[in-house]
């Protein structure tokens, strides 16, 4: 059987819903316009779901050169070019990044809707944050994404949580960038190197998942699962897997419908 893409996702905010897409551009850094935003908090803290459960319920869109936001019944646009301001030092968990604030009046509009003072900021190149794979001892230049710049989850892999599962789940608790026909629960695990279409990707290791997971996007209500399923046999030196890392050798575009040639 073909490994076939299903599904692509890029989530240009940290933490806010995502965008589902037909094709994408493929970069070092991700998918083209994925995750180069972010919410910080008036310490420079980045913001995220595992704190701000009501983040999953702000739905960005993209279109003629602007992103909208819509919350609730409100709507709120910047240009994707949009910067101002001097450079910002924060951390993404361990690694520090240099961002910039997009402009007063996005950051205002956040802060309304948030309950409290923060700003949304953006990456502005290649290389502003660099993360090391101590398995692998390389350095990888990523975007604002917990670690790696592509998540990659196999069909088979949620339709075999599923089966344990009481409520059934959509892959969107998952938050991949690429879904892919598999034929075996967690065959992406053992993925090498791979190509779709033009671009080339290697695999770097399965993704350790959080609380995140249990947060129901349709509503942003926190369940007990999937992680307590998960958990009873998806348990790696204390880290619950889902999903694999991957990263990508060149630029390029894919789309859904492309096989994986390994």
């Amino acid at each position: 059987m073909s490994h076939v893409i299903t599904e692509i996702y890029i989530y240009p905010i940290k933490s806010l819903a995502g965008i589902s897409l037909s094709s994408a551009k493929a970069e070092e850094m991700g998918f083209e316009n994925d995750r180069r935003w972010m919410l910080i908090n008036s310490e420079n803290q980045m913001l995220t779901q595992r704190e701000h459960r009501i983040m999953s319920q702000f739905y960005p869109q993209i279109s003629d050169g602007k992103i909208s936001i819509t919350f609730e019944d409100q709507k709120h646009e910047f240009s994707i070019d949009e910067h101002f301001g001097n450079t910002l030092k924060v951390n993404v968990w361990d690694d520090q990044s240099e961002v910039v604030e997009v402009n007063h009046e996005t950051s205002k509009w956040f802060s309304q809707h948030l309950g409290f003072e923060c700003k949304l900021v953006k990456i502005l190149k290649n290389g502003a944050r660099k993360h090391e794979s101590s398995r692998l001892k390389e350095t990888f230049n990523v975007s604002l994404a917990d670690g790696y710049p592509y998540l990659l989850i196999g069909t088979e892999s949620l339709d075999f949580l599923n089966e344990k599962l009481e409520e059934k789940i959509t892959i969107k608790r998952f938050r991949p960038n690429i879904v892919v026909s598999t034929k075996k629960a967690h065959e992406e695990d053992d993925f090498t190197t791979f190509k779709i279409g033009e671009v080339q990707f290697k695999n770097i290791k399965p993704c350790g998942r959080c609380i995140m997971v249990n947060n129901d996007p349709e509503n942003g209500r926190l369940k007990k699962e999937p992680l307590k399923t998960l958990s009873k046999y998806r348990n790696v030196d204390n880290s619950v897997l889902f999903g694999t890392n991957i990263v990508s050798l060149n630029s390029g575009n894919i789309k859904v419908g492309d096989t994986l040639i390994f």
